[in-house]
């Protein structure tokens, strides 16, 4: 299932369909998020409500636990660190940007001379 990236946030799918997604029973939804590790929309009418970047998260702590037999403790504690990754990930790729063009800007500036 692909989704623009703009829709990723969009809360849209309620818990039944959610566990049926990803495979698991919606009391394991209830579960994860009253231990933290997911955090669903509610509608109006306090219902939960899950977006498409909630199921890629329950997807991966389905993967941790069930096919890497790390706890509920172990799969935050991977989630963090990975979120942590992405995020200096994201400011290396920015600093290797300003670099750049920093570097291009030296570059092209004619040396100056002094005479004496």
């Amino acid at each position: 299932m692909v989704f623009s990236s703009q829709f990723q946030e969009e809360p849209c799918f309620v818990i039944s369909i959610a566990a049926r997604m990803v495979g698991v029973h919606a009391q394991t939804l209830r579960y994860y998020e009253r231990a933290g590790l997911i955090w669903p929309s509610r509608s109006i009418g306090k219902q939960r409500l899950y977006s498409p970047a909630d199921i890629a998260r329950i997807k991966r702590i389905k993967e941790l636990t069930e096919d890497l037999g790390v706890n509920l403790a172990g799969a935050e504690i991977i989630l963090k660190l990975l979120k942590r990754i992405d995020e200096l990930e994201d400011t290396l790729t920015k600093t290797q940007t300003t670099l750049k063009n920093i570097q291009a800007r030296v570059v092209r500036k004619p040396s100056r001379q002094i005479v004496r």
